[in-house]
């Protein structure tokens, strides 16, 4: 038997035992962890799936709207993630080659990338709020604020980590620094980049439900929906929503892989056999 075909069977073996164990431990919690007065807090999973997904039971006449509500909150938080994203993106990549042109830039720079990186964005809130108001726009800054330093950080590392050799021989060739930049450093520092890119879409999603969760106007998200069912003491709804936002992360984030696996192909070391 081939050696990608053993590791099959392992690969979909793992995750699946990692699940049986969370679940399990989840129960283990609710039942035994909890007294009866107290098992509110942690309710079963399946308790959590029937009050906010599959409506069985007592909950099937408020599930549906219950779904619709977090259906539409997901939707809205993922769009101010891709746009925050985005905005991270092409900023976050527009300063990682500027600094990599000359070190006097990267050094006037690259402090206060990590000084926006180090302070709690939740300090940024109140001040975004009373510059854009408290709507789509400012929940979008946020998630630029936290998604930008890794982009920075890894394209900056990937563009300046070139092989001198590879340097000397594009030189040797009379190649422009335009030729440089776009057939010998950006095709190179791919893994890195996607690396940037795989946390950065992560946390673009936190900051979308950081942002909903303090801007308490205008459409509710994800992470407003958390807090609602929170103060209600909607337990089983709370863990649907605080659920459905992790989907979403694990969404973008497997996302991003598969773009990098499709980018780098086969060639480079971080996506050779295991």
């Amino acid at each position: 038997m081939a050696p990608s075909a053993r590791r099959r069977p392992l690969e979909t073996a793992g995750p699946v035992g990692v699940f049986a164990l969370f679940i399990g431990f989840w129960y283990f919690m609710s039942y035994v962890g909890m007294s009866e007065g107290r098992r509110f807090l942690v309710p079963a999973p399946h308790v959590v799936l029937n009050r906010s997904f599959f409506g069985i039971g007592s909950a099937a006449e408020t599930t549906p709207a219950v779904r619709s509500t977090m259906f539409k909150g997901l939707l809205l938080s993922a769009q101010v993630a891709a746009v925050g994203l985005l905005i991270a993106i092409l900023l976050g990549m527009a300063l990682a080659v500027l600094m990599s042109r000359a070190r006097w830039i990267e050094r006037s720079l690259y402090p206060y990338a990590v000084a926006l990186q180090a302070i709690p964005v939740l300090a940024f809130v109140p001040l975004i709020g009373s510059f854009f108001d408290f709507n789509f726009r400012s929940r979008v800054i946020v998630c630029v604020i936290i998604a930008l330093f890794p982009i920075i950080a890894n394209t900056l590392f990937g563009l300046v980590s070139v092989d001198a050799g590879m340097h000397d021989l594009f030189t040797l060739h009379g190649a422009s620094g335009r030729d440089r930049l776009w057939r010998l450093q950006f095709p190179a520092a791919l893994p890195s980049i996607f690396t940037g890119l795989r946390i950065s879409a992560g946390l673009s999603v936190i900051g979308a439900i950081v942002g909903d969760f303090f801007f308490r106007q205008g459409d509710a998200g994800i992470g407003r929906l958390i807090d609602v069912y929170r103060a209600r003491n909607q337990t089983p709804e709370m863990f649907g929503a605080v659920i459905l936002s992790a989907l979403l992360g694990i969404a973008v984030f497997w996302l991003f892989g598969l773009l990098s696996r499709r980018a780098i192909g086969r060639w480079h070391e971080t996506t050779g056999q295991r």
